[in-house]
């Protein structure tokens, strides 16, 4: 579902109590200071095509430290690695799927041994109908991990493999019906309910109006007020993610004036919108493309409102990867 954004992670296979943390790995994750909050781990598992792809982004976008297809039996260290006092890592997010081939039968007793240690753990299990899935292999031609003569077949042998982890699951998102903006929208609203208290989770897209306004945005500024850096040679293979750039679109006045007003009104309607229980507002802005000047508004906004305590916040540029 969407674009595969999965990298895996291949660290070498030890016993639970065995796996090798080096003192250079510690020292980055550790600080000497105190843990400023307890570890919140969550596990992410599901059917192949079911968009845990997107979901990993979505955890990644949400701030969480997220670790794709871990042999099952190094979670326990990675969990104690990441509680250790002084910690930078206060939520993590690991996925386990059939691509762990023999090692994914030791998840239910990694699992196990968490809940035993009384570790705050979370199961969030992705599912889709059979016809949808086989729609998504065949229109994406990967292999799928469980190899049988039909695709049919793998994918009722992965079901039959996942079945113990489903009955554990505390959320069950079924994708069916769920483009991946929608599944983002989704995992966003049922991981935040249970976080948030009086913040609002804002988050900021960028988009060209060339190819249409944003489904989901609940309020829209229009950046085409700005020169365009689309018409200078040297700016216009970049992106808005390039300093030169950045640089030509912030050197305007124009623009840091329309940043400053923009902040203000989204840090003025705050408490309203928490005080009715709306805890997510799309901000949407917008250019010709979505490649230049909409990138750059986007990513200074959400630099100028990311040290508001009353707002967690996300960045996503939906158009900057078009050719210009």
């Amino acid at each position: 579902m969407g674009k595969d954004r999965e990298e895996s992670v291949s660290p070498a296979l030890t016993p639970m109590s065995e796996a090798p943390v080096s003192d250079a790995a510690a020292r980055e994750i550790c600080r000497p200071e105190e843990r400023a909050a307890p570890l919140h781990v969550t596990v992410i598992t599901g059917l192949s095509g079911a968009g845990k792809s997107e979901a990993v982004a979505t955890f990644e976008d949400m701030g969480y430290f997220c670790i794709d297809n871990l042999p099952p039996q190094m979670l326990p260290r990675v969990v104690e690695l990441f509680g250790l006092e002084g910690s930078r890592v206060n939520r993590i997010a690991v996925v386990f799927d059939a691509r762990g081939k023999a090692y994914f039968g030791q998840v239910g007793e990694a699992l196990a041994h968490l809940e035993a240690k009384g570790v705050d753990l979370r199961l969030v299990y992705l599912e889709a109908t059979d016809e949808v899935l086989v729609a998504r292999y065949q229109s994406s031609r990967r292999p799928h991990p469980i190899l049988r003569p039909s695709l049919g077949e793998s994918i009722a042998a992965e079901r039959s493999l996942l079945s113990p982890l489903r009955a554990r699951a505390d959320i069950v998102i079924d994708t069916t019906g769920l483009t991946p903006r929608e599944l983002r929208r989704r995992l966003e609203e049922t991981l935040l309910a249970d976080q948030l208290s009086n913040q609002l989770f804002l988050s900021l897209e960028s988009f060209g109006y060339k190819y249409g306004l944003p489904d989901d945005a609940d309020m829209v500024f229009d950046a085409r007020f700005l020169p365009n850096p689309y018409w200078v040679a040297e700016l216009c293979p970049l992106s808005g993610l390039d300093g030169p750039v950045k640089d030509f679109v912030l050197g305007r006045q124009e623009a840091a004036a329309f940043l400053r007003r923009v902040a203000v009104l989204i840090r003025s309607l705050v408490p309203g919108f928490v005080r009715e229980q709306k805890r997510r507002l799309v901000v949407a802005i917008g250019c010709t493309g979505g490649r230049h000047r909409s990138v750059v508004l986007v990513e200074d906004l959400a630099r100028r409102l990311r040290n508001d305590e009353s707002l967690v916040i996300s960045v996503s540029h939906r158009d900057v990867g078009r050719e210009p």
